[in-house]
């Protein structure tokens, strides 16, 4: 194949005259499309899935400005979306995958239509329930599950077995089970009934079946895994099988570093049917607004009848009070 038919790469784009940018590397173009996460369209790429102007891709390391000519298994991109955000109430007995080799019924299989191809933040096992966050950008997705952001993952875990004080110290420090680190875990006993305890387990790390891994590490069997909170996203009244919408304006207050994908585009709110507005400053508080001084009132001018006496400025006499009393007054009492 010559040179001339190959995809261009990130060398052979001249920058743009006006902004000086080359493009966008196709993996992140597309996850923002909502075909994939960055490492599944790489993974596309090396299937053969992917072709740019007809031509099958090769290599991740291509730049492109859009969706245009790019397709994927044969169908065209659609131009990217606006990021949404999803909140999903995972039932059990559904796994997290597209495509399941045993043919076992879908998280993907049980959505509803209308959301289009989506991405599920994270992963729930199939006998887990709970929160389970989707989106259509797969750079909100990369953002959410990376380590480097360390978001809380709050579970309501139900056990069997022996819960004691120094489980849930060890759980505190970190712990190594079967040559794998996991990091510091916030563990609560919530309640107790006989052998069976309901925990509150906080962590802030993702690694695969982690839970299960260090309850079994620690001789106690998991029997519920409810996944409650994700960041500042919680499941609260949210029903099983149900998914809502994340409003905008949430997003914009409690997730500001997250704000940068969403503010690009359209940020009308879909719950309220206003426009989001833009966000600067975050890292600086408000400062407090200075209160105008109070003006006193001038006081009021007396008005004095005629016949009766003026009272003096001084608090508890009046003028000419000492004549008045004559010889009832305090200084004719002294000289008697």
């Amino acid at each position: 194949m010559s040179n001339a038919s190959l995809p261009p790469t990130e060398t052979d784009i001249a920058p743009d005259p006006e902004t000086g940018s080359r493009g966008e590397r196709i993996a992140k173009v597309l996850a923002r499309a909502g075909v994939g996460s960055r490492r599944e369209v790489e993974r596309m790429i090396g299937d053969g899935r992917i072709t740019l102007a007809g031509k099958t891709l090769t290599s991740p390391a291509v730049l492109v400005n859009d969706t245009t000519e790019i397709e994927v298994d044969g169908k065209p991109v659609a131009a990217p979306e606006r990021a949404h955000i999803w909140r999903y109430h995972k039932p059990n007995n559904l796994i997290c995958t597209r495509h399941d080799p045993e043919g076992r019924k879908t998280v993907f299989d049980a959505l509803p239509r209308y959301l289009g191809r989506v991405i599920s933040v994270g992963r729930l096992d199939l006998t887990s329930e709970g929160l389970l966050l989707l989106t259509n950008s797969g750079e909100v997705a990369r953002y959410l599950e990376h380590p480097e952001q360390a978001i809380a993952r709050v579970y309501r875990v139900r056990v069997h077995g022996r819960v004691s004080n120094a489980m849930i110290a060890t759980l505190a420090e970190g712990v190594t089970a079967d040559g794998i680190t996991y990091a510091p875990v916030e563990a609560i006993l919530e309640r107790s009934t006989g052998s069976n305890h309901w925990l509150k387990l906080t962590l802030k790390e993702g690694k695969n079946r982690e839970i299960r891994k260090l309850m079994e590490h620690l001789g106690l069997k998991v029997t519920r895994l409810i996944r409650t909170q994700y960041g500042p996203f919680a499941l609260g009244n949210l029903a099983e099988g149900d998914v809502r919408t994340v409003p905008l304006a949430k997003i914009a207050e409690d997730m500001p570093a997250l704000w940068r994908f969403f503010e690009g585009g359209d940020t009308t709110d879909d719950d309220t049917g206003e426009r989001v507005p833009k966000r600067e400053g975050w890292a600086k508080a408000k400062p407090k607004a200075k209160r105008p001084a109070k003006r006193r009132r001038p006081p009021a001018e007396k008005t004095i009848k005629a016949g009766q006496p003026e009272r003096s400025k001084r608090s508890g006499s009046r003028s000419g009070s000492e004549g008045s009393r004559g010889a009832g007054g305090p200084s004719e009492r002294k000289k008697r």
